[in-house]
């Protein structure tokens, strides 16, 4: 585990027991661990601090309360989307699903109690802040990367409707909190964020696409967690629409155009190395890349 990985597990942990105590429930508390750790990849809260040390990173606990309110945020997402009226998935990152140990109550409570930790995670660092006045950026940019119209709560709801753009569907579904994690990461160090946009929304799109891919062709052992859901809800998905092919070309593309789109700044090649490594592991095992 790289050092980047450490920093985002410790503060994770950090934050974890700021939002717990004594005074929590103790199957609260125990559920709220067991959504957080073992994690995975940690790829957003990874990217959100490299934009913020790649322009400087003129706050270092802000960009790390936005990582941590990333993550939780991302957390809390899977602990609904597998619940049985969303995806009734019995497995996630290897072990059985927060609802499939804990019961559905504990488990809308828990992503609950995530979406709220996040949001207070960030609140509570404000007396130490370098800089308290990019707050309010950083948090109404998280803010809009969950909710309506465009966060991953409206991408979940996409399910819930007969005809979905698929494009609208992974940009809200998964490229939201992506373009949270970038943005949220250049407020932090004080410089502008449309700029980042097209990163976040790229990285997303190609997180999405790889899901997709591995829904329908990985093993369930491998990637912890159930395969071949999006047929069997009729979800939209990119291997649907495009093929298996067509799916791994828009999944280069997509990894292109993020590295391409990163705008000039002190840290840029660091960075780019930072989004290739991610971007590099995106790639299901045994899929052969396009020649293109």
């Amino acid at each position: 585990m790289d050092q980047s990985v450490l920093n985002c597990e410790h503060a994770l942990g950090m934050a974890l027991r700021e939002a717990t105590g004594p005074e929590c429930p103790p199957m609260l508390t125990t559920a709220l661990d067991y959504a957080v750790f073992p994690g995975g990849a940690r790829v957003r809260p990874q990217l959100c601090l490299a934009v913020a040390l790649a322009n400087g990173n003129g706050d270092p606990l802000l960009a790390s309360a936005a990582a941590v309110a990333v993550e939780f945020l991302h957390c809390a997402s899977l602990v609904h989307d597998d619940l049985p009226c969303f995806d009734d998935a019995t497995t996630r990152r290897g072990k059985a699903s927060l609802h499939a140990t804990f019961g559905e109550r504990i488990a809308v409570l828990t992503g609950d109690a995530l979406i709220v930790a996040a949001f207070q995670h960030i609140a509570h660092s404000t007396s130490a802040l370098k800089n308290p006045e990019r707050m309010a950026s950083v948090l109404g940019i998280i803010g809009a990367g969950v909710g309506a119209p465009m966060g991953i709560c409206a991408g979940q709801a996409w399910e819930c409707e007969s005809r979905v753009d698929l494009s609208l569907y992974h940009r809200a579904k998964t490229g939201a909190l992506f373009v949270a994690a970038t943005c949220a990461g250049a407020a932090a160090a004080g410089v502008p964020t449309a700029g980042w946009v097209a990163l976040g929304e790229s990285v997303g799109e190609a997180y999405q696409v790889a899901d997709d891919i591995q829904d329908a062709v990985a093993d369930p052992e491998s990637i912890g967690k159930p395969t071949g859901i999006d047929v069997a809800l009729n979800r939209p998905s990119a291997v649907r629409e495009l093929g298996l092919d067509g799916a791994i070309k828009r999944l280069e593309s997509c990894i292109t155009k993020g590295l391409d789109s990163i705008p000039h700044c002190p840290g840029r090649g660091q960075l780019l190395s930072v989004v290739q490594k991610q971007s590099n592991r995106f790639f299901p095992k045994g899929i052969k890349r396009s020649a293109a």
